[in-house]
């Protein structure tokens, strides 16, 4: 398989994207085993975006959890430094529907029009060696963080993957580090949103603690 890190030059993300949804045809369905086959030599920064920015547009449902668990696929590979697209078999059996998921990406593909005419090589060593494995690291925690089910957990890390994918795809290092201050948002907001639901739970537990022990003390 090609280089999954390499970008393609010349093409622009949007035009990556609206060409990858023509691959699928009319398919009722598409297999992520398709999916990746059709990604091949496109780039890992490519299939970074293509799995984050659905997550970040709204009225796209049923796609956030199974995204976030396929971007666990690649945050791993950008860990272990490797340079082929890989999927474990049961997980290229899922599939999508075709209607649906070019749906998803003729959005993504309108979004990223508006956005990467700012995008272009520089800090060029941003985006390989040692940053790599800081990327696919933060790339992990943020596929973590888009598994939990919690109001806002989403669009955030979403937005700080599409960061990610855009730099590693046009070697771009000043979007990389601009996914930083957007990844380190989305654990903060999940840490105290979580701190807060918490806390607002073990409330109501003493509250009705307190209301409902006295009454049932004086019923039995």
């Amino acid at each position: 398989m090609p280089d999954a890190t390499a970008p393609q030059h010349g093409i622009r993300a949007s035009q990556l994207v609206d060409d990858l949804a023509d691959s699928f045809g009319d398919a009722p369905t598409v297999r992520v085993g398709t999916l990746l086959k059709n990604l091949e030599g496109r780039g890992l920064g490519l299939l970074l975006i293509i799995l984050a920015l659905p997550i970040c547009i709204p009225n796209i449902p049923g796609i956030s959890t199974l995204f976030g668990l396929l971007l666990i696929g690649p945050s791993i590979q950008m860990l272990l430094g490797h340079k082929a697209l890989w999927m474990p078999g049961f997980i290229k059996n899922w599939a999508f529907k075709g209607e649906t998921l070019r749906g998803a990406f003729r959005a993504c593909a309108v979004v990223l029009r508006k956005v990467e005419f700012l995008t272009r090589p520089r800090l060029i060593f941003l985006t390989r060696g040692a940053w790599l494995f800081y990327a696919g690291a933060q790339t992990l925690l943020m596929a973590l963080i888009l598994l939990l089910p919690m109001p806002g957990a989403n669009v955030i890390p979403g937005i700080a993957v599409v960061l990610t994918g855009l730099g590693l795809l046009q070697r771009d290092g000043v979007c990389l580090l601009l996914s930083v201050p957007v990844a380190v948002g989305a654990t903060a907001w999940v840490y105290f949103g979580a701190r807060y639901v918490i806390d607002f739970a073990l409330w109501v537990w003493e509250w009705a603690e307190g209301v409902i022990g006295p009454l049932w003390s004086q019923l039995y």
